[in-house]
C-alpha cells in the first residue's frame, strides 16, 4: 500500500502489514498494524501528514492498526479550544495547582530513566516492558527525526511524572506518560492529559491526538471522558 491509497498524492511512501499476533488489548484476537516503510527517513511533514489518517509512533515506527477482520481501534483526537472539563476533571485541576512542569528536550535523563523503571515495575510487572534498559527507554520514547519533548512534573522540586508528546503542525500528540505511584492520589495520569490540552491551546494548536480508543477494551475507556472528542473511522474524523 501507498500514501496515494489514501490520499491520491502521487508522493508514495512505501506501508508494509506486520505479521499476525496476539492483540494487546481484545482477548481472543489477532492483531495486525500497518508500519510505514522502516528504510525510508521519516520526516515531520510526512509524520505530520499521516497523523491525520490515524497513525502513530512507536520510537522510530509509525504504524496504525490494520487487522483485517476488527476495526476496533479508533484514533482519538481532542480539540484544544472546546475541550470543556467536566467535574471530576476540574477537581483534578484543582489538586494539581501547585505542580510545576517543566518542557525539557527528548534527551536521556538518569532521573527520568529511573521513574520509567520504578513505574514499569509497579504497573507493568511480569510484563515484557517490565525491566527496561537504558537502550530500549529512549528507543520507545523517542526517535532522531520526531520533534519530541520531555515534560516534568513536579511537586516541590519532587518528580511525581513525566509526559512524552511530539508537537505537530496542528497539535500535539501524547506518546507516553509514567508516573511515581505513590502521588496516584493527584491522578497524574489524568492530569497529564489535561496539562497537554490546555498547552495545545496556549501553542494556537488545534488538537491533542490521544493514539487509539477500543470501546471493550476497559482500559481504554478513559479517553472517551474527554470531552467534546473526535473518531478517525470511515476514513475520516467525525464527532465521538
Amino acid at each position: 500500500m501507498s500514501l496515494a491509497d489514501l490520499t491520491g498524492n502521487i508522493n508514495t511512501l512505501t506501508l508494509f502489514t506486520s505479521q499476525a499476533h496476539e492483540c494487546s488489548y481484545l482477548p481472543h484476537r489477532l492483531a495486525v498494524s500497518l508500519f510505514a516503510d522502516p528504510n525510508v527517513k521519516m520526516s515531520m511533514a510526512v509524520y505530520n501528514y499521516l497523523v491525520e489518517y490515524g497513525f502513530r509512533r512507536s520510537g522510530e515506527n509509525v504504524y496504525a492498526p490494520s487487522c483485517p477482520n476488527c476495526a476496533e481501534c479508533k484514533p482519538i483526537r481532542i480539540p484544544a479550544a472546546t475541550f470543556v472539563a467536566n467535574r471530576v476533571q476540574r477537581r483534578i485541576l484543582k489538586r494539581n495547582q501547585g505542580i510545576q512542569v517543566t518542557c525539557m528536550p527528548a534527551e536521556f535523563n538518569n532521573e527520568h530513566y529511573e521513574l520509567y523503571q520504578h513505574y514499569m515495575s509497579t504497573r507493568h510487572a511480569g510484563s515484557s516492558m517490565e525491566n527496561p534498559s537504558k537502550t530500549s527507554y529512549m528507543a520507545f520514547l523517542s526517535s532522531a527525526w520526531s520533534d519530541t519533548y520531555f515534560y516534568e512534573f513536579r511537586d516541590n522540586n519532587n518528580l511525581v511524572a513525566i509526559t512524552v508528546a511530539d508537537k505537530l503542525k496542528h497539535g500535539l500528540s501524547a506518546v507516553y506518560t509514567f508516573f511515581d505511584p505513590k502521588y496516584h492520589r493527584l491522578s497524574p495520569g489524568s492530569y497529564a492529559i489535561l496539562w497537554l490540552i490546555e498547552e495545545a491551546y496556549s501553542l494556537q494548536l488545534n488538537w491533542l491526538y490521544l493514539g487509539y480508543w477500543i470501546e471493550g477494551c476497559k482500559k481504554m475507556q478513559y479517553k472517551a471522558q474527554y470531552q467534546p472528542a473526535e473518531l478517525f473511522r470511515n476514513n475520516q474524523w467525525t464527532p465521538f
